[in-house]
C-alpha cells in the first residue's frame, strides 16, 4: 500500500517488477491516496504527501506483531518479512509453547519458553541451533 495512485502502481508492476518477479507479484497493491491508512500507523509525512516505508506484520486478530520503517534511500529485505512471518506463524500455531531464536529458518530447530532456558540460551548459540 502506498499513495501512489492505482496507475502508478499498474505502470510498476508492467514495467519493474514483472521484471524482478515471475508474473509479477501475486498480491494487489493498494492505493492510500489520501495517506489516512499512512496516518494510522505514523508513517505519512502529510507536509510532503509521501510515506516512508513501513512493513507491518498484523496477525489474523488485527495485533501488530512486528514492523520496520525506513527512510527512502534503504531498501528492504523481502525474505526476511517472509522469514518473520513464517515465524511468527510457527509461534501461533504451537500457541506459544515453540519460539524461534534469532536467524531461525523453516525447518530448523526452535527453542522451548520456560524457567529451565533461563540462562541457558548461550547453550543454544554455541551450538549454532540459533545463528546462521
Amino acid at each position: 500500500m502506498s499513495v501512489d495512485s492505482v496507475f502508478v502502481h499498474k505502470m510498476w508492476d508492467d514495467v519493474e517488477l514483472s521484471k524482478m518477479v515471475s508474473g509479477g507479484i501475486p498480491f494487489a497493491m493498494l492505493s492510500d491516496a489520501a495517506g489516512r491508512v499512512g496516518s494510522l500507523y505514523d508513517v505519512y509525512d502529510i507536509d510532503a504527501g509521501v510515506e516512508t516505508r513501513g512493513r507491518f506484520i498484523i496477525d489474523p486478530d488485527g495485533i501488530i506483531q512486528g514492523y520496520e520503517v525506513l527512510t527512502p534511500p534503504v531498501g528492504r529485505n523481502v525474505m526476511e518479512s517472509l522469514r518473520q512471518i513464517q515465524a511468527f506463524q510457527l509461534v501461533r500455531q504451537s500457541k506459544g509453547t515453540e519460539v524461534t531464536p534469532s536467524g531461525w529458518r523453516p525447518g530448523k530447530p526452535t527453542l522451548k519458553p520456560g524457567p529451565d532456558l533461563v540462562g541457558r540460551v548461550w547453550e543454544h548459540w554455541k551450538t549454532g541451533l540459533a545463528f546462521d
